[in-house]
């Protein structure tokens, strides 16, 4: 196979250019679903306020159109033809963070030895055409210092859940390893900074995981520092040729209460009825040492909840090392959850999710969760 993409830049990292403005869209308010992005650095706010979606075709002269949708967006037109041993025709993406300035609301480079940072998470669920060449990947963007314009110079941590055809990541591969239960290719190279991408061996279209799964292998590899500072986080697509098809149906970062977090909810007024709620707990990954899991907590009372507190007792190995969206605290087996300031009130029938990463040798069964609401 030829060598691809030597001394390129993936995704995002060219653009040095002033970001414009998708047609339609009126200063920093949302752009509605269905709003076209032609412009080659066109970018927009996502229908919920929260992220940004960018055009960003840096690699090429060819059209590309991307149309915005209440998860995300979808590459609707792709003129895309460049070489597969070269740089890709651009990174159509959304992303939470700041990107040459152009910054999500309220968000602040968080540095990565915080508890601020180990409390952050994403997901992304993404479908894909049958034809083209590309990849779908992840840009995680870090720097030495707590930087919101102009190119980072730390680090960029790809990971690619999917990809079609020749194109290859920057540099060689240096590893195998597994992580959130599935195995990845390693691989690195050094362009003006270190670009390090995860290759899932076998593709997927959904992940969810803390990014500190990622960054805490590039560390130990000798590839970032813990007094770097998160960025950015983005997710789309690197298309070569081809690329119409290419979606992003939904994409969220959640955090643990450290930086911007979902929109405070306001505290229900209504007094009268009962309290009352349930906790289901689901495991979402698994690897050699380790896991994450998600809890469920639905209201079954009949007045909304002011805060609701979670608590259970391992009787194995397992020991939690961070959550998010909520505060998650172990002594000896027991564990305590408690909500954050904007996932405390809850209406009757409603729930809300919150996550964690943990530790285990041996087996892990589920433990018998008790839920308190108030």
């Amino acid at each position: 196979m030829r060598r691809m993409r030597l001394a390129v830049v993936a995704g995002a990292a060219l653009l040095g250019a002033a970001v414009a403005v998708a047609a339609g869209t009126t200063g920093a308010g949302a752009a509605p679903a269905g709003t076209v992005i032609c412009e080659q650095y066109g970018s927009a706010t996502s229908p919920d306020g929260r992220y940004i979606v960018q055009n960003n075709r840096w690699g090429s002269t060819t059209e590309q159109c991307i149309t915005i949708t209440n998860g995300g967006f979808q590459v609707t037109r792709s003129a895309a033809n460049v070489p597969t041993n070269g740089a890709p025709a651009g990174y159509p993406s959304i992303y939470w963070g700041c990107h040459y300035g152009n910054c999500t609301p309220g968000f602040s480079p968080v540095q990565l030895s915080s508890s601020a940072y180990a409390g952050i998470s994403t997901s992304v669920a993404m479908t894909y055409p049958s034809s083209g060449q590309w990849n779908a990947a992840y840009d995680i963007w870090l720097d030495p210092t707590p930087r919101t314009n102009g190119q980072n110079t730390g680090a960029e941590i790809m990971v690619w859940l999917n990809h079609q055809g020749l194109p290859q990541p920057v540099g060689s591969r240096v590893a195998t390893v597994t992580l959130l239960g599935a195995t990845w290719d390693v691989w690195f190279g050094n362009i003006g900074w270190n670009v390090v991408s995860y290759v899932r061996t076998a593709g997927t279209g959904s992940l969810s995981f803390p990014v500190s799964t990622f960054t805490n292998d590039a560390i130990a590899r000798g590839y970032a520092s813990r007094s770097w500072y998160l960025t950015s986080i983005q997710a789309g697509f690197e298309p070569w040729t081809g690329g119409a098809g290419l979606a992003v149906t939904s994409f969220s970062v959640t955090t643990g209460g450290g930086g911007p977090g979902p929109t405070p909810t306001p505290t229900p007024t209504n007094p009268g009825g009962s309290t009352g709620c349930a906790a289901s707990y689901t495991v979402t990954q698994t690897w050699g040492g380790g896991f994450t899991a998600d809890v469920t907590v639905r209201n079954t009372g009949t007045r909304p909840t002011s805060g609701w507190t979670v608590t259970w007792s391992y009787g194995g190995t397992q020991r939690v090392t961070n959550g998010w969206n909520a505060t998650v605290t172990q002594t000896g087996s027991a564990v305590r959850a408690t909500n954050l300031s904007y996932n405390g009130a809850l209406a009757p029938g409603a729930s809300t999710t919150f996550g964690f990463q943990a530790t285990v040798s041996g087996s892990n069964p589920t433990p018998t969760l008790t839920c308190t609401a108030t």
